[in-house]
């Protein structure tokens, strides 16, 4: 769990409520459904009309990562890259088969297994760097759906307002109908301002930084089985591994 993540949101969130407080407001004057659905259902459908459905599926999903990030143990990482290179310096790349299970992770196993079908180096290389690249592209797409929410959201809340005081402006004879309008003007304006810059755009940027953090694991893994696969001394091949991480 980050706690990083779930804390700001709620700091973000007390701080504005408690200042409404402050000021003598009432929180029920922020909530206001009807300027809710507005921001939320405009922004939604436009991001649905700019990307595919897929990438928006894969978008929202990565959500979960933001509050519950995967955990990257590079240490350990580090000590079975050493360990591998041990083997199959010593007992030559086919010993390596018996130490497929030392890793959960797809793209780790694809990269040993190309090294005990006896790949070259060059092209185990290559296939490692598409992969990444592949990926990379992949999840760009998919987590540019929260900054295109975070550009949207602005725009449809000052949509929200302007229909709001066209429902004011409809209704200046019944004053008893003026204060819902004005309220939903107001409030659909800090909903669509709110979501982008408390939660849309923090959104994406933290999975752009998840996701440079799981590319740098994957170039790191992929130089490393490169260096086995051309015989390199296991030692180098730990040192190099351990320069990717020097500032992790």
């Amino acid at each position: 769990m980050d706690w990083s993540s779930i804390g700001g949101l709620a700091l973000a969130l007390g701080g504005i409520f408690l200042g409404q407080v402050l000021e003598g407001g009432h929180l029920s004057s922020l909530l206001q459904p009807t300027a809710f659905l507005i921001v939320f259902a405009g922004t939604v459908g436009a991001v649905l009309l700019q990307t595919k459905l897929d990438n928006f599926v894969r978008g929202v999903k990565l959500l979960g990562s933001v509050f519950s990030p995967p955990v990257h143990d590079f240490r350990k990482l580090i000590d079975n890259i050493s360990f591998w290179s041990t083997i199959s310096r010593r007992e030559g790349l086919l010993h390596l088969e018996e130490h497929m299970n030392d890793t959960d992770d797809p793209f780790i196993k694809k990269g040993l297994r190309l090294l005990i079908d006896g790949i070259t180096p060059a092209k185990l290389l290559e296939i490692l760097e598409i992969d990444i690249s592949t990926y990379e592209t992949r999840q760009r797409q998919a987590l540019k759906i929260w900054e295109a929410a975070g550009g949207y959201s602005p725009t449809i809340g000052i949509l929200g307002a302007v229909l709001g005081l066209i429902h004011v402006m409809e209704n200046l004879a019944d004053p008893a109908r003026l204060g819902g309008g004005i309220a939903v003007a107001f409030v659909a304006t800090i909903y669509g301002v709110g979501l982008a810059n408390l939660f849309f755009l923090p959104v994406g940027n933290k999975l752009k930084e998840l996701l440079a953090a799981e590319v740098l694991k994957r170039e790191m893994v992929a130089d490393s089985l490169f260096g086995i696969a051309s015989g390199d001394n296991p030692r180098v091949i730990q040192e190099r591994a351990e320069s990717y991480f020097e500032n992790a």
